[in-house]
């Protein structure tokens, strides 16, 4: 008797790819999944993800997990976390156009936790994630609590994370060795138990970039994604912790590289610093702003320190803005951008600082 035709297709599938499994799917508009960040839900099945440090959360039962990604260019990478293992995360190196990434197939029976975190920036792309897949009868369960307290960061590749995994003799532009997990806002902010919003990008400065446009253009935007015309609804998210950490590119394209003609005064560096910080106190009337710098050669020397300085002290005289400080990361002599043992330093002791000055 002749088997069907279905029957040996079938035989031939199994060969191929291995006995078929049925699966569940979860939709990236699940309630049941907890985002962090400036994310453009213009599209709820798949969001799409640009800054440093976007997450997605959740709790979920079975022994498999693969997530659906839609990648713009092909060059941002994650870091997948399992059940709070920080440590050794799974790294997905994210293709090109969409795709499914197998986590694992061999998780133990029962309840797991999971975070999907953006290593990289706006340099590398976007992404659009849509979805989970999951064991056929395994389900979410209800996600992590969100954090009550809120931290905002604007900054440059310090603030990112740039190279921070690169050795410490090595190159430090690579996006596989950028991790913005290990960034000192990131650390900060997990000590402290605060969401946090990072707004950077490598290369921006206050007055001058290593490009045609400046923070006080893109720190408004909700893609990451280059110079565009995107706008972030800032009624939607308002931090109690703001700290901006700029000036590094200006200290080098100013006075090094003389790329700003005419060169500005000493009193326009500290008013172009002042119309910034007051660009983001309209923001955010009652947060309390941490005006950083560091830990870079900027603060080799009181130069560039002492702009701050002078322009928090104006805040304070002229506008009685008593909700402003000053935090210096102080300059370790390496020449490059901060591995991950000085962002750990770093991050402890903005941490300090802002426990100190919260209460929290």
């Amino acid at each position: 008797m002749k088997k069907p035709v279905y029957f040996i297709a079938c035989l031939w599938l199994t060969f191929l790819h291995g006995p078929l499994v049925a699966e569940t799917r979860i939709a990236a508009d699940s309630p049941q999944l907890l985002y962090t960040g400036r994310i453009d839900f213009g599209d709820k099945k798949a969001p799409q993800l640009s800054w440093p440090g976007s997450s997605i959360e959740a709790n979920f039962t079975g022994t498999s997990l693969s997530l659906v990604l839609d990648d713009e260019k092909g060059r941002n990478y994650y870091n997948v976390i399992l059940d709070g293992d920080t440590l050794h995360p799974f790294v997905l190196e994210a293709k090109q156009g969409e795709h499914s990434y197998e986590i694992s197939r061999a998780l133990a029976p029962g309840k797991h936790s999971l975070e999907i975190y953006k290593r990289t920036e706006g340099e590398e792309g976007s992404t659009a994630f849509k979805g989970l897949v999951l064991d056929d009868g395994a389900r979410l369960l209800p996600p992590p609590a969100r954090p009550k307290r809120r931290m905002e960061i604007y900054g440059d590749s310090i603030s990112c994370g740039m190279g921070n995994e690169g050795a410490d003799n090595g190159r430090d532009d690579l996006a596989s060795e950028k991790n913005n997990y290990w960034a000192y806002g990131s650390v900060a902010a997990r000590r402290l138990d605060a969401e946090l919003h990072t707004i950077c990008k490598s290369g921006i400065g206050i007055m001058v970039s290593w490009f045609p446009f400046i923070m006080p253009q893109y720190y408004d935007q909700l893609s990451g994604v280059g110079d565009n015309d995107s706008q972030w609804d800032f009624s939607r998210w308002t931090p109690d912790v703001v700290v901006i950490n700029l000036f590094q590119n200006d200290s080098w394209l100013i006075d090094r590289e003389k790329r700003l003609r005419p060169i500005p005064s000493d009193e326009e560096r500290v008013q172009a610093y002042v119309d910034f910080v007051r660009t983001i106190r309209k923001k955010y009337p009652h947060a309390q702003i941490i005006s950083a710098l560091g830990s870079m050669d900027a603060t080799a020397n009181e130069k560039w320190p002492d702009y701050i300085r002078a322009a928090v002290k104006r805040m304070r005289t002229e506008f009685g803005d008593d909700k402003l400080d000053t935090l210096f990361f102080d300059y370790t002599g390496y020449g490059q951008h901060p591995r991950v043992a000085q962002h750990i330093a770093n991050g402890e002791k903005l941490a300090d600082f802002v426990q100190q000055k919260m209460g929290w």
